[in-house]
């Protein structure tokens, strides 16, 4: 068992489902700050994040897809499972728009890494957006349970001009993320050998075909929480 960061819980204004998002006060941790704007990750490169403590830390990433939702893959309408498709399209496997997003809790050789990414696909005239949690190269220790997780996005990336969110939260060994401003968020448990303490590290990555843009990342270190005033 592992307690997750408390988090608030509305009706999105669709009707159709619930949005959770970190309460207010999380954001009181955060301290040293660092940030990129206005970057293009190619495809098959990786930016890293520097300047921070990243094993507990705070990140948001706003990606700007509107120059290449043409190219998105088609979607399988056998593909209901979105946990399973994760699993069958992991961080590594090239799409057209994706997979991209972050290396969370990693070494500097990114061989131990939990990869948090989004995968587009097109439908008629519509995209869906698949959010995947992918920690199986989280650890060279063997014999860990490391299930991949995912989620399919509610979210129009028509209406929104090609823009999509991630923000993810590290602590240590629970990676907690929220995609398209808390639409879906997923969490997991990794348990990393080497990427610890001060040899964490982030990285942006894009393993799609097609470039993918940041308009802004912002990453921040994050202190301890006091516990019963301690």
């Amino acid at each position: 068992m592992f307690q997750t960061i408390p988090r608030a819980l509305w009706l999105d204004g669709n009707g159709r489902q619930v949005v959770q998002w970190p309460i207010e006060e999380v954001n009181k941790l955060r301290k040293k700050e660092v940030g990129i704007r206005r970057k293009t990750v190619k495809s098959g490169r990786v930016i890293e994040i520097k300047g921070i403590e990243a094993a507990q830390a705070d990140v948001e990433v706003s990606f700007d897809l509107s120059s290449s939702l043409d190219k998105a893959e088609k979607f399988n309408l056998s593909w209901s499972d979105p946990q399973k498709l994760c699993g069958q399209k992991g961080a590594e496997e090239k799409g057209g728009i994706g997979p991209f997003g972050l290396y969370v809790l990693a070494t500097d050789d990114r061989e131990e890494r939990t990869a948090v990414f989004f995968r587009i696909f097109k439908e008629g005239q519509k995209h869906v957006i698949l959010m995947c949690q992918d920690p199986t190269k989280s650890s060279k220790r063997t014999g860990l349970y490391k299930p991949t997780y995912g989620g399919f996005v509610d979210y129009d990336l028509r209406k929104s001009g090609g823009k999509l969110s991630l923000r993810t939260l590290i602590d240590h060994s629970v990676v907690e993320s929220f995609g398209a401003k808390g639409r879906t968020c997923i969490t997991s448990r990794v348990y990393p050998n080497f990427a610890v303490g001060s040899n964490a590290c982030i990285f942006a990555f894009n393993n799609g075909a097609e470039d993918v843009k940041i308009i802004e990342l912002t990453a921040w270190e994050i202190k301890k929480p006091l516990m019963n005033g301690i």
